[in-house]
């Protein structure tokens, strides 16, 4: 039962803060859209759609949190996202805002 309630949690947290969720994977290791859209299927089972992943990603860019580079491997042209300082902050202003949350220090 656990697992379930697991699996329904970690596709809802993927779904409500996608943003999060692509910043740390291109904190990871820089990463292109396709690549991005594999990984959350696979780790998260979860199908992003490209209408739902450009957007964001572009977003993200716009907002100075991602900068991209196009890059030909192979003869395809992939252009490849990697975070900047803005985004490790944003990033961290987030895992800061958790812990407090899972501390309870809203509560008191």
């Amino acid at each position: 039962m656990a697992e379930t309630y697991r699996k329904e949690l970690v596709q809802r947290i993927i779904k409500n803060l996608l943003d999060i969720q692509l910043l740390r994977m291109v904190q990871a290791q820089p990463l292109w859209g396709y690549m991005i859209k594999k990984k959350v299927e696979i780790n998260f089972q979860i199908k992003l759609r490209h209408g739902a992943l450009y957007p964001m990603l572009n977003s993200l860019e716009r907002r100075g949190f991602l900068t991209s580079q196009k890059q030909t491997q192979g003869g395809r042209v992939r252009k490849v996202y990697t975070i900047t300082k803005d985004g490790k902050e944003y990033l961290q202003s987030y895992y800061d805002i958790l812990k407090e949350q899972l501390e309870g220090k809203d509560l008191k």
